[in-house]
């Protein structure tokens, strides 16, 4: 090996007590955060500056590979059943050429590892080296072939080039900057800032988030001088030049799909993917837990999983709030009656907000959805005290199959329950901030306006920003969150399917229904949408009143307060204590600006 190659392991022994004894050659669990710096001046302590601040990510390991006077690589590792060095990261094949840094699961990596094993001499079980052996084998073209949830980086410390990726929704984050001849990258928004100070606001994107609702392009954060990468895309990086590329063809991929079915064959091929993707999904050496809510996705998930003989009666997770009007726990114990799965039901009050909230903003860095997010991530904090360390969850139906109540209405908003009424209130923005913001355009590359509207969502508003928000509030309490109905061959199979196995007679998500409706009481299988889960609307007036108007006293003293128009904002918040709530949207907006600013 060139003698310029060095490794520095440091081991961080957090968990050690809890986690047991190690399985050697068992599978590999990658709760995990990924950084590097890529230049000629790569700093071992700046690289050890990203890991610490996004050291909740992976507390148990942090690795880092130098190439001196090309790169460092870092990783912070959670492992839960294989702790030998043998499976730390970065990680390295047999001939010592190629380095991974990777965050995420590859679920179909036993099926791989038969494809790979004429050309590959595997030492380790796990889907890391999976990985690196089909990238060494298919160069970029390995994407195609992964089943899973990844973003990862791959140095070639013979040619001096970068490759990395990110799966094709985004699930796993990938964030880079530029900065005096380097390129950095992270798991996390924060991590960068520790390395570079990159902390100025992105103007444009924060005028569009009040105006518009809108969380930024793919490409987008927040912070002028932070990028990410796109899901379902890659980069290269060789001698100072960047290359990045889209290699998720999701529109030719659903064209090709757009076979004439009848309603009932495509409900039985749609239930054979589905029960191949739950199957990939409990793939793992710990327990498994499952968030319930009761609605029909997550209901249809939890059926399925207990088709399984082997993962009967997981434990279940809900949150609650005591308020009738919109918790969800009738309709959650109806379906526990049915299934008999054990429930732990979370309790989540008013009282919470402030001290969660700042939590949350905290490993956000960017603007999070509400008080349901909040209430969200008590669930994680659960599992991790129960040691369940792999949530499921039904994210990604509406966007399939046409959940949300505007995709019938002339309405194209982003957010339901809203009606025609505008959620936001850029009439309290100063003109000079206000001339910033431009309405988003999203691409429209479909026929119809029912397929546009849930490609803007799967790939551009409402799954990326879910996403983001998920990945947040489980990393902090070191949870899996696995999603099964984001499995790219269910997405493409049912976007591809005409709109009357989407919608009939008013009803959305009308093939999942009829699925579920054999398995479950009527009642759950066409229980309505229900838009909101937590008494936002009601708390911010009433008993977090307190919490809103020293959010508001903050606003006007931080280095923000020139974005607005107070006199017109204190008219506003007036406006809605005196009843004006049909949304709660922009009051959480101003909220949850006040608790970012003072990160």
């Amino acid at each position: 090996m060139n003698e310029n190659f060095r490794h520095v392991f440091v081991s961080l022994d957090f968990f050690g007590s809890f986690l047991g004894d190690a399985k050697k050659n068992r599978y590999i669990y990658h709760m995990c955060g990924i950084a590097g710096i890529i230049g000629p001046n790569a700093s071992e302590e700046d690289l050890d500056k990203m890991l610490q601040v996004q050291k909740h990510r992976g507390p148990d390991h942090m690795g880092a590979y130098v190439d001196v006077g090309f790169a460092t690589i870092g990783h912070n590792r959670l492992s839960i059943i294989d702790l030998s060095a043998a499976a730390n990261e970065p990680f390295n094949d047999n001939s010592g050429r190629y380095f991974l840094t990777f965050n995420g699961e590859i679920y179909n990596y036993k099926e791989l590892r038969k494809e790979l094993k004429d050309s590959y001499d595997f030492r380790t079980a796990s889907d890391t080296e999976v990985l690196l052996a089909a990238y060494i084998k298919w160069g970029k073209a390995c994407l195609d072939k992964f089943n899973g949830m990844f973003a990862f980086a791959i140095w070639d410390s013979e040619d001096k080039k970068l490759f990395a990726a990110r799966d094709r929704f985004g699930v796993k984050p990938f964030y880079y900057t530029l900065q005096k001849g380097h390129f950095y990258f992270s798991s996390e928004i924060k991590a960068l800032q520790a390395a570079t100070e990159s902390k100025t606001p992105n103007q444009k994107v924060w005028a569009n988030y009040f105006t518009w609702g809108s969380y930024g392009m793919p490409s987008e954060t927040f912070f002028y001088e932070i990028l990410q990468l796109p899901g379902g895309h890659f980069l290269e990086l060789s001698e100072g030049n960047l290359n990045i590329q889209r290699w998720y063809d999701f529109e030719t991929r659903v064209m090709d799909n757009q076979k004439q079915l009848t309603f009932e064959e495509a409900k039985e091929a749609y239930l054979e993917l589905l029960k191949d993707s739950i199957k990939l999904r409990f793939r793992a050496d710990v327990p498994v837990g499952f968030n319930l809510s009761g609605g029909v996705d997550s209901s249809l998930l939890l059926a399925l999983v207990n088709l399984f003989e082997e993962k009967k009666r997981i434990q279940a997770y809900t949150f609650y709030t005591g308020d009738s009007r919109y918790d969800e726990l009738r309709w959650v114990e109806q379906m526990i009656a049915t299934t008999e799965n054990p429930l732990k039901k979370n309790y989540f009050s008013a009282s919470e907000v402030r001290d969660t909230a700042k939590k949350i903003a905290r490993l956000q860095d960017e603007p999070f959805g509400g008080i349901p997010t909040l209430a969200y991530s008590r669930i994680f904090r659960q599992a991790h005290q129960d040691g369940v360390k792999v949530l499921l969850d039904g994210q990604g139906m509406d966007e399939q199959w046409a959940g949300y109540d505007y995709y019938q209405t002339e309405n194209a908003g982003t957010i339901q329950g809203t009606g025609q009424k505008n959620p936001f209130r850029p009439n309290v923005l100063a003109p000079e901030f206000a001339a910033l913001a431009e309405k988003p355009e999203y691409p429209a590359p479909f026929d119809n306006r029912l397929q546009n509207l849930q490609y803007r969502d799967l790939f551009y508003t409402k799954i990326p920003r879910a996403l983001r928000f998920n990945d947040r509030v489980s990393m902090v309490h070191s949870t899996e969150l696995r999603e099964p109905f984001l499995d790219h061959r269910l997405v493409e199979f049912a976007f591809s399917q005409p709109a009357e196995y989407k919608i009939k007679n008013g009803t959305g998500k009308y093939l999942l229904r009829e699925l579920l409706k054999p398995m479950v009481p009527k009642d759950i299988s066409y229980a309505p949408k229900r838009p909101l889960q937590t008494p936002q609307r009601e708390w911010l007036a009433e008993e977090l009143r307190p919490l809103v108007e020293s959010s508001l006293e903050n606003l006007k003293n931080s280095s923000f307060s020139e974005w607005f128009d107070f006199p017109k904002l204190e008219k506003e918040w007036k406006k809605y204590l005196d009843g004006d709530r049909e949304s709660s949207f922009h009051v959480w907006q101003w909220v949850n600006l006040s608790f970012l600013s003072e990160k």
